[in-house]
């Protein structure tokens, strides 16, 4: 006698329209979540731009700072002195981070590895103003601001960043470049320098990017090392530079609402910075996935 066949139920039972109602309701705030980010995003570029866009023009970008009281000016040495700062910074936690990313992810021992993953770990998220105390206590007590003292602040600020993107670069590099150049007799570190560096160079680059956006609005550092400055244009780096973040925060400060709608502008401008940054740290990220791909 044939077994009798159980029907086939096509619509489900009670615990699968359960599982597909609780699937879509987290995919449903899931939504919601990522829209609520982005309308954060939208209004305060609105916010900004709005306040902002009306003060920008071509001589707020080439004068000097204005006096207190008076109409005019601009942002010239700010621009410029930012430019300094955060290329001082740069030349200092590029080559740190790069070369400590490269211990962590081909010569430390597995003992020591840990360890400094999270001493890293906790640089990354150490508040600026500690950094700025510190580097204050360091460099600047005893002696006078300067843009030196500045840039290193920020550095402190930056190689924890491009360390980790650098590490997660590197782990892209396909293992079996490595294996084939010590299998033609390359020593470890010439398989590092002309192997994986390359194949990892756009996204480094990337990192790079990236952690000179977040330096480049960086205030609580600034205020303590780089804060008394004048109002023209200098690129004397032993001498107090003047930066865009402490000039907002003390435009923000005064009194007069023409100082007011300057920060806005500033802020602006420093946004844009940012944004196009991201951009280009964006562009740079997707070049280097394809060309590891290949």
């Amino acid at each position: 006698m044939a077994a009798i066949e159980a029907p086939l139920n096509l619509r489900g039972n009670k615990r699968l329209r359960r599982r597909q109602l609780v699937n879509r309701l987290a995919e449903l705030i899931a939504t919601l979540a990522a829209l609520a980010a982005i309308a954060v995003l939208v209004a305060v570029i609105w916010a900004v731009a709005k306040r902002g866009a009306s003060e920008l023009s071509w001589s707020f970008l080439t004068e000097d700072l204005p006096i207190f009281g008076l109409p005019g000016g601009g942002i010239a040495p700010l621009l410029v002195g930012s430019a300094i700062i955060v290329g001082i910074a740069t030349a200092i936690a590029l080559p740190i981070g790069v070369l400590t990313a490269l211990f962590l992810s081909e010569f430390s021992p597995r003992r020591v590895a840990p360890a400094i993953q999270l001493a890293l770990d906790l640089m990354n998220g150490l508040p600026s103003v500690i950094i700025g105390i510190f580097v204050f206590g360091l460099l600047v007590d005893g002696h006078t601001q300067s843009g030196y003292a500045g840039g290193f602040a920020l550095s402190i600020v930056m190689m924890p960043l491009i360390a980790r993107s650098t590490q997660e670069v590197l782990r892209l590099v396909p293992s079996a470049q490595r294996e084939g150049a010590l299998a033609l007799g390359a020593s470890r570190w010439r398989t590092v320098l002309g192997i994986v560096l390359p194949s990892a160079f756009g996204g480094i680059l990337t990192g790079t990017v990236l952690a000179i956006a977040r330096a480049a609005g960086e205030t609580a550092p600034l205020l303590f090392t780089t804060s008394i400055f004048a109002n023209q244009i200098s690129t004397d780096p032993r001498h107090a530079l003047p930066n865009i973040p402490v000039q907002i925060f003390i435009w923000s400060e005064s009194p007069d609402p023409e100082d007011h709608a300057r920060a806005w502008a500033s802020a602006l401008v420093l946004m844009l910075f940012v944004l196009v940054t991201s951009l280009i740290a964006r562009a740079l990220y997707v070049r280097s996935r394809r060309k590891m791909t290949r």
